[in-house]
């Protein structure tokens, strides 16, 4: 199995185009040893030739140029056989809208998220240009399902939902109570050489059966968001904890850190990295913390191998 970080960033990328925290001022001015990061999405691929995109970022164009695996090989053409997503938060939907184009799609995503994105939404329509441009497929979370594009040829990969702690969107909180189906995680396997991959984006904790998920997975990608709970209001850029965002804070003695020190992964990688997030320095004691403990820090362009 192949795996490629198109975008390794939270929601707003690295740097934010809004923020003049520490981490965004010195990357700007070339004063801190960090690199710029685009908001975070992952190809995976059986074969080197058909990918499956999980999650589709804002920056889906930038990211499909800078990997050439995903470069069309015909006039009209794309690699991609399909997309993932692990939730309705935009900066993990809003790239379909710019895949508009005539060429169909396959999305797989609970029924929550599928309803999220399509109900009320009129910019939907641009993805309703000719009959069955999107075709949705259901992700239920606990049943594996093989993953196939358009035309249902076998990938030579499967897929299992794993219902994540989280939140609804911010644009859907007044639309009624969250469910377990808001917010996912995938395990991946690969049906050649049985290996798997957990890939956990956003997580507001560790259930049981997120850990079950991670448990024998050969490469982890887990929520990096925030190094604290208190990562924001301590920089003067608001009020919510990690918590109340529901992402689960990397450092702390309650953080993934600790609490996922046990983990036998071989690859454990923090993706999904907020702007503020003093990991993505470098030298900072923060990274040395989680390169001492095993972890890597996603960047854009990281590419691992099962």
């Amino acid at each position: 199995m192949r795996i490629r970080v198109l975008g390794a960033a939270a929601g707003g990328g690295f740097p934010q185009w809004n923020c003049g925290c520490p981490n965004c001022r010195g990357v700007r001015a070339g004063l801190v040893m960090a690199t710029p990061r685009t908001q975070e999405s992952v190809a995976v691929s059986a074969d080197g030739e058909c990918w499956f995109l999980l999650n589709a970022s804002p920056e889906i164009r930038h990211q499909i140029e800078s990997f050439p695996g995903l470069h069309p090989r015909e006039p009209r053409h794309s690699p991609i056989d399909a997309i993932v997503l692990t939730n309705g938060d935009l900066d993990h939907t809003l790239g379909l809208l710019s895949l508009r184009e005539t060429h169909p799609l396959v999305v797989y995503a609970t029924d929550r998220v599928h309803r999220g994105f399509t109900e009320g939404n009129v910019l939907y329509r641009t993805l309703e240009r000719f009959r069955e441009q999107v075709t949705w497929r259901s992700l239920e979370p606990g049943r594996e399902t093989p993953l196939a594009g358009v035309n249902g040829r076998e990938s030579g990969l499967f897929i299992e939902a794993v219902a994540v702690p989280g939140k609804l969107p911010i644009h859907l909180e007044q639309m009624g109570a969250g469910d377990p189906e808001d917010n996912v995680g995938l395990r991946i396997r690969e049906a050649s050489t049985g290996r798997r991959l957990a890939y956990f984006p956003a997580a507001g904790g560790l259930t049981p059966n997120v850990r079950k998920a991670l448990d024998g997975a050969d490469c982890v990608f887990f929520d990096g968001t925030f190094w604290s709970s208190d990562e924001l209001p301590a920089l003067g850029l608001g009020t919510k904890r990690a918590e109340d965002m529901a992402h689960l804070p990397v450092g702390g003695e309650t953080g993934s850190l600790a609490a996922l020190r046990d983990l036998s992964a071989p690859r454990r990688i923090y993706i999904h990295i907020n702007n503020t997030n003093p990991m993505l320095r470098d030298d900072s004691k923060e990274r040395a913390a989680a390169k001492a403990a095993g972890w890597e820090i996603a960047a854009d362009g990281m590419e691992v191998t099962l």
